[in-house]
């Protein structure tokens, strides 16, 4: 059973960075579009930023411009580089997958990370 692990939420300043990863536990990891969502407290899970097999992006207008995702496929990751950070992007981060072409709709994925944490402070 494939599994998404992500890795490098925490605490930082407004203003800080952080880069959040998500490793496939499949070799196959090329053939998959990636997604990162983030809920916060009260709040529905939403888009931040996907990317397509083919390395195609697209990003929620909140974070673009802040915000990088970018994929490994030597090393089955995708990265979600932060930037700028906000006390509003506080929320769990969960990295998502699905076959090929990346989409904005939860839905459209059907493989879940366990979600890390990211605080901003201010």
């Amino acid at each position: 059973q494939v599994q998404l692990v992500e890795s490098g939420g925490g605490l930082v300043q407004a203003g800080g960075s952080l880069r959040l990863s998500c490793e496939a536990s499949r070799r196959t990891f090329g053939n998959y579009a990636m997604g990162w969502f983030r809920q916060a407290p009260g709040k529905e899970r939403e888009f931040v930023a996907a990317i397509s097999w083919r390395g195609d992006t697209t990003y929620h207008t909140d974070v673009k411009g802040r915000f990088t995702i970018s994929r490994e496929n030597a090393k089955n990751t995708v990265y979600l580089q932060m930037n700028s950070l906000k006390p509003e992007d506080t929320a769990v981060y969960y990295c998502a997958a699905r076959d090929y072409a990346s989409d904005y709709d939860a839905r459209a994925y059907y493989l879940w990370g366990q979600g890390t944490q990211v605080t901003v402070s201010s």
